[in-house]
């Protein structure tokens, strides 16, 4: 069906010097179906103001904060107002301003995690249901093409049944006390801020995510060895651990922002009784299939015959790298045709449209709090919990 205009995009953080922000801003950008119409992009209201009047926005749509965003787009005729605000702040804000756009008749699409504690997303959950708008999460890697096929490999039984799942996440900037005196890391390393978990809550809820996006299986069980390695550190920033799935499977689960020498080193490995799989987002455009009766197979991105989730995730043809950037567009550009069938009165579940969602949050905030729970207990395994519990954040 043709489409007249845009999806119209408000953001909330993601001012000037805010990294991620102008991550989430090209991601969007990309496929040209979405445009940013208005922000409140700072706690800050004149640097709010700037960052949007900088991004060549009319001075009437750049606001000081989000409560006025929300108020006077809402005043706006439907045709003219935002559709969706994308939420782009430290963790600590998540929530309130969730809440206050879907109860303004926003959907919302959040950076991860969802919010600063696990209440908070079940709390979030009742509000989405009552508002009945909707909402995505930017669990980014699962935009990749080749981590949509890994998931097909998987749901078809290429791999026969799940045995051993490894995922890792490994950093290194954070290896040092001096690299917190950047924006992006003081907020991470804040308890106030940042939540019970640095590195957990900032990476090892992606690896997580992916394990279980990938595998179609729940994590069921983990025992957990969370660590703050650098000195004076309030919450972990590294950490390990082991993972039962509810399909039978076994896992490790290994995250770190203070693996010298690492940049961004998600990988992903699933082994089933028949084959198994590795995919690396340092070579995104690579999915290798082993057997042990069979020769490896290199599957690459653009070669071949895909499942439809991993064509459409596609953009350039064999050779031309994507990667990153293209995985986050893919988030945007899903959730772009989601807001477009809900407005349309069509069928727009999460999973219809691929799209991380509520269940998701919530999983990944009990994954949060679960880790530094169980790190704490002398226990060594616990059943994995979707229940708010009241842990410190303050790492062994």
């Amino acid at each position: 069906m043709k489409q007249s205009k845009k999806v119209r995009m408000g953001m909330v953080g993601g001012g000037k010097d805010a990294f991620i922000g102008a991550v989430h801003r090209m991601a969007a950008n990309l496929d040209g179906n979405i445009e940013l119409v208005c922000g409140a992009f700072s706690s800050d209201p004149a640097k709010s103001i700037f960052s949007g009047q900088s991004l060549y926005l009319p001075a009437t749509r750049c606001y000081a904060e989000y409560t006025q965003m929300f108020a006077e787009e809402a005043k706006l005729p439907e045709t003219e107002r935002m559709q969706f605000v994308s939420i782009v702040t430290p963790n600590h804000l998540h929530f309130p301003i969730a809440k206050a756009a879907l109860e303004a008749g926003f959907h919302v699409l959040s950076d991860k995690p969802a919010t600063f504690t696990l209440q908070e997303a079940l709390d979030l959950a009742d509000v989405l249901k009552t508002s009945g708008q909707l909402y995505g999460l930017t669990h980014t890697y699962n935009g990749y093409p080749l981590i949509k096929q890994a998931k097909h490999l998987v749901a078809t039984g290429a791999l026969g049944k799940i045995k051993k799942v490894v995922v890792e996440y490994s950093q290194d900037w954070l290896a040092n006390k001096d690299d917190e005196i950047s924006k992006q890391a003081q907020w991470r390393v804040d308890p106030l801020r940042a939540g019970v978990s640095c590195c957990m809550g900032d990476i090892g809820v992606h690896a997580a995510n992916l394990a279980e996006y990938v595998t179609g299986a729940d994590i069921s069980a983990m025992c957990a060895d969370l660590n703050a390695i650098v000195d004076g550190r309030q919450l972990d920033d590294d950490g390990t651990v082991l993972l039962r799935f509810n399909n039978g499977a076994r896992g490790i689960l290994m995250s770190s922002q203070i693996a010298i020498g690492e940049e961004n080193n998600l990988r992903l490995r699933v082994y089933g009784d028949a084959a198994s799989i590795d995919w690396s987002q340092m070579e995104p455009n690579s999915l290798w299939l082993r057997s042990n009766t069979q020769s490896t197979q290199l599957i690459r991105t653009g070669v071949g015959d895909f499942c439809p989730a991993a064509q459409s995730a596609m953009r350039v043809p064999a050779g031309h790298p994507e990667g990153y950037l293209e995985a986050f567009a893919n988030i945007y550009q899903n959730f772009a045709k989601q807001i477009r069938a809900f407005e349309q009165g069509l069928p727009c579940s999460n999973a219809t449209f691929d799209v991380p969602g509520i269940d998701e949050a919530i999983r990944g905030m009990a994954f949060i709090e679960n880790t530094v729970k169980f790190s704490q207990s002398a226990i060594k395994w616990h059943d994995f919990e979707i229940s708010p519990s009241t842990v410190s954040g303050v790492a062994e």
